[in-house]
């Protein structure tokens, strides 16, 4: 066998040192700075932990830990829901489809999320509503997914981050409840102030606490599991409420007859897609509040979307069961995928699947879309990290009880960019300390 001295050239033994040690010593640094910083952490001592670092460049991986063992991704499940909707809902989102004819104007729902959503004051479905005659007939194309995912917190069901899942969300399926000044008399039954309810068509679910309004300036609601009834009690300090409602086929008609002075009847169910569209809003208007504030509703909206479009129904588990057959088929290990937004702890993904999907990402859209969808340091769910300069880092966050994750892109001092997933399982530390070793393990890569 030859050695280096055998081989006959200074020059070949000089490139070796050259480009080879260098290589061993960054692998050395960032395994030093993952034991350092998280693997020996103090917050993190008990935690299950898994970390990958790609180099996209060379195709190797400069890192890993664990980073081919599951752990349960919380938010950064939205990562592969946002590639699914990257590549299959086009640059706009279909909002609506319809039919008319000579006796109504027949819609049918595509799972958009926007639709009277007061963040987009563009509504081009309801502006083509508002146009037709006094009859609306609604349908649905095949539609099987549950309100809430498997694996979802059930007794969280009216809490904001919670909106059920429905075949045409209106308003987002939330109730918005606003206190408004007002000259009122204060006393112990009544408060001194109004409270607006927005869509109003559900003041006539609520019922307000009689005892208790003395000296209170605020409120706090509830929503009953089994229907849509709000009750209002006193509290000290909330202004503002969003509670979630159930989305049945009687509330959306009930809705839309609302806010369009129309009669609007059920129709029956379609097998096929009708024939004409509307579309809403960019699709990337969708996404990027979906990553930066970490949306549930958009999320396992868009993935309900992804499956209309491209299976022509509306089911969850079927286009995940689709995607990991086709777009993810070479994913280094096969995740456990349950949900379009990672509220379910059914979800198990690698640190390695995340680099994987974050590599096509880059590779089929490019860094200049992603830039303008994930957060960067200072904004979203990371405006408290990674502030040591601006646009080296674009990543998702992600946080259930004991569990942190993060994985995006870095980009180091030198300009190379990385990808990375960092996954921390079972900690009983504070979210926030967990955090911020990762950030301390994070910032130290763009040294390397």
């Amino acid at each position: 066998m030859k050695t280096l001295h055998s081989i006959g050239h200074p020059f070949l033994l000089f490139t070796f040192y050259f480009l080879v040690l260098p290589s061993c010593s960054v692998k050395k640094q960032i395994v030093r700075s993952a034991k350092e910083n998280v693997i020996n952490a103090a917050p993190l001592k008990t935690a299950h932990i898994g970390i990958s670092i790609y180099d996209p460049e060379t195709g190797k991986y400069l890192y890993n830990y664990q980073g081919d063992k599951y752990f349960v991704p919380a938010s950064n499940t939205k990562i592969p829901t946002c590639y699914a909707a990257m590549k299959y809902l086009g640059d706009s989102l279909v909002g609506l489809r319809y039919d008319i004819n000579s006796i109504c104007t027949t819609i049918q729902g595509t799972g958009d999320p926007t639709f009277l959503l007061p963040e987009y004051t563009n509504q081009p479905v309801l502006n083509f509503l508002n146009k037709q005659g006094n009859t609306i007939c609604y349908t649905e194309l095949s539609y099987s997914a549950a309100e809430w995912g498997n694996g979802w917190s059930w007794n969280d069901y009216d809490q904001s981050y919670m909106a059920p899942r429905s075949p045409m969300p209106v308003y987002g399926n939330i109730v918005r409840f606003n206190k408004q000044s007002a000259s009122m008399v204060e006393t112990d039954s009544v408060p001194s102030f109004i409270i607006s309810v927005s869509p109003t068509y559900f003041k006539r679910n609520i019922v307000a606490g009689n005892v208790g309004w003395k000296n209170k300036n605020g409120f706090s609601v509830s929503r009953s599991f089994a229907d849509n009834s709000f009750l209002v009690i006193p509290d000290e300090k909330n202004n503002y409420a969003e509670i979630p409602f159930t989305n049945t086929r009687t509330v959306i008609l009930s809705l839309l007859q609302d806010t369009l002075r129309k009669t609007v009847v059920p129709y029956g169910r379609f097998k096929n897609k009708l024939p004409g569209i509307i579309h809403s809003q960019p699709t990337d208007s969708l996404l990027k509040p979906m990553m930066h504030r970490s949306d549930n509703f958009f999320a396992e909206q868009s993935l309900l979307m992804v499956s209309n479009e491209h299976l022509g129904i509306m089911n969850d588990a079927k286009i995940i069961d689709t995607l990991l057959k086709t777009d993810f088929k070479d994913l280094p290990q096969k995740p456990r995928w349950a949900d379009g937004s990672g509220l379910s702890r059914y979800n198990l993904f690698t640190p390695q699947d995340f680099v994987a999907i974050l590599n096509k990402m880059k590779n089929e859209f490019g860094m200049e879309r992603i830039k303008t969808i994930f957060p960067t340091g200072g904004e979203g769910t990371i405006s408290s990290y990674y502030k040591a300069g601006s646009g080296y880092i674009y990543a998702k966050t992600g946080t259930l009880s004991g569990v942190v994750a993060l994985s995006g892109f870095l980009y180091t001092k030198k300009g190379k960019l990385l990808i990375f997933s960092t996954l921390v399982n079972n900690h009983q530390a504070t979210a926030t300390e967990v955090r911020r070793a990762v950030e301390r393990f994070v910032e130290s890569l763009r040294d390397f």
